[in-house]
């Protein structure tokens, strides 16, 4: 693809995702969709291609990042890394002698 039509498709693309939603044709929307597919970054020449997930990175040290092992609970941290203390009970009345 050319810079002008690249140029022009960005253009189109302007001018669709300036039109409010609710006053979209349906094949407005289907262009509209198409211009972002296409220039979506990972869709972008030389754009690095996404690897599978679980797979270790190419970079010094990159393991996946996979739940489980280590201890009890079999990997699911419920509490999603909050942890909460609770905290003693108030005591009311006079202190105890």
């Amino acid at each position: 693809m050319s810079d002008a039509e690249q140029d022009n498709k960005r253009q189109r693309l302007r001018e669709l995702q300036a039109i409010p939603d609710r006053q979209r044709t349906d094949e407005q929307w289907d262009e509209l969709n198409e211009l972002e597919i296409m220039f979506a970054a990972g869709n972008r020449e030389g754009a690095p291609m996404p690897r599978p997930q679980g797979m270790p990175s190419s970079q010094p040290g990159g393991f996946p990042r996979a739940g489980g092992g280590g201890g009890g609970g079999g990997g699911q941290n419920r509490n999603k890394g909050r942890k909460f203390h609770h905290r003693p009970p108030k005591r009311n009345g006079p202190p105890d002698r």
